[in-house]
């Protein structure tokens, strides 16, 4: 079995076959996400939790969907209606829902590790759909999959992820997942929105945005997280949208070819200029496209592994 894991908590720690494991199941949640008939009985019978401490309508409704065409019940908690919102700890919430006996659980949560300590608690497999800054490997391999249709590989592309890397989980789930896949990294941000240990994950980093998008094949944009800001990371959102904002004059620095990417939900005039996210380069729509496939295969591979595998022989 190429990916025999009971839980997708991380990129960290996945390799090549793994990783091309779930991207080639995915390749065939495409092509069923696109067909008249896009159900599936992978999880008939199977129920799926969907557990989310933070807003986000995009990935929320992506794992949904996958869910449901999988053939799965789904649930989505109302965390702001339920007794977490009135003091329940994280490990009560756990043992409340480990009670219901779910087959998936998808978490988001504002902390990092949350879906980790979950995963120890729960007897069912665990998704993490985004903890903090830390991770969120789901949006990683959807991205992972964009490349890999458009460029055909992966291995010694040169991607380009440009914004507020600081505050990021995407942007540290890609560093982790084209390193292992071969590409070369380049970070392009101001001094303020870089990690302090920058240097150690294995990329190379640029101040100056035309210097960074010099030869990239893709580029990818990152959402200017102000919420998770105390204090001042940028002088005014004019200024860095003058210096680190992708707009037409920048982008010529990129490859002919390059394609320009966005996690979402994007602001526009603040890190992107509406004609790039518009134009034919952009391939942000079809990222989104491409969440509901992988999710598809992600939720298919963990089922069938918890069927398969004896809980021994799974993290």
């Amino acid at each position: 079995m190429a990916f025999a894991h009971r839980h997708l908590l991380g990129i960290a720690g996945l390799n090549q076959l793994e990783i091309n494991a779930l991207l080639d199941l995915s390749e065939e949640a495409v092509d069923i996400s696109r067909r008249i008939e896009k159900k599936k009985v992978a999880l008939k019978g199977r129920t799926q939790i969907n557990l989310f401490f933070e807003a986000s309508t995009r990935t929320q409704s992506s794992f949904e969907l996958a869910g449901k065409r999988l053939g799965a019940d789904v649930m989505n908690m109302a965390v702001k209606n339920s007794a977490v919102s009135k003091g329940e700890t994280l490990l009560d919430t756990a043992m409340t829902l480990n009670a219901m006996h779910p087959d998936i659980l998808v978490v988001r949560h504002a902390a990092a590790g949350a879906p980790q300590l979950l995963a120890r608690k729960v007897g069912c497999s665990v998704i993490n759909a985004g903890d903090g800054a830390h991770e969120h490997p789901t949006q990683a391999l959807l991205d992972a999959l964009t490349i890999r249709r458009h460029k055909g590989t992966l291995q010694n592309l040169v991607v380009a992820i440009c914004g507020d890397i600081l505050h990021s989980r995407v942007a540290r789930s890609n560093i982790l997942l084209l390193n292992a896949m071969g590409a070369e990294v380049r970070l392009v941000a101001p001094s303020t929105l870089l990690p302090a240990d920058v240097e150690a994950l294995g990329v190379k980093t640029f101040r100056d945005m035309r210097k960074g998008l010099d030869g990239a094949d893709v580029v990818m944009m990152l959402r200017l997280q102000l919420e998770r800001m105390n204090g001042a990371f940028v002088p005014s959102i004019r200024e860095y949208f003058h210096f680190y904002g992708l707009d037409e004059e920048k982008l010529k620095y990129a490859h002919q070819d390059a394609i320009v990417m966005h996690p979402g939900p994007m602001n526009r005039g603040v890190e992107i200029d509406s004609s790039v996210a518009d134009s034919g380069r952009s391939v942000i729509h079809e990222q989104v496209e491409m969440g509901v496939a992988v999710r598809m295969a992600v939720i298919e591979t963990l089922a069938k592994n918890s069927l398969e595998l004896g809980p021994e022989d799974l993290d």
